[in-house]
């Protein structure tokens, strides 16, 4: 495979990854919101306190992964085997007409 398809493949692998630790993320703050919570909670503060977990889903799903490519990019050398995403798109310098 190419350095094309790897990068494809990877970033695939890593878009699911991420969407089932965010489920994993978002379960387990809603159980510890659960346990926490009063029985006769308002709906008013349901709907916030639901809104800031999924908030507090989001920040630590981005830290997590971040740290997990972090590592991985310390461990393997990925410019090896990937493509660069975002690469600068500078035009050559024009020749200079006098």
């Amino acid at each position: 495979m190419n350095k094309k398809v790897n990068t494809i493949l990877f970033v695939l692998g890593a878009t699911v990854l991420n969407v089932l630790v965010m489920g994993i993320v978002f379960t387990v703050l809603l159980v510890i919101l659960s346990g926490i919570a009063p029985p006769t909670m308002s709906p008013e503060f349901g709907t916030l306190a639901v809104a800031l977990v999924f908030l507090a889903t989001i920040v630590v799903t981005y830290v997590l992964y971040h740290y997990a490519v972090k590592l991985l990019s310390k461990k393997f050398d990925l410019e090896k085997y990937f493509e660069p995403i975002f690469r600068s798109r500078k035009s050559p310098p024009r020749k200079r007409v006098d």
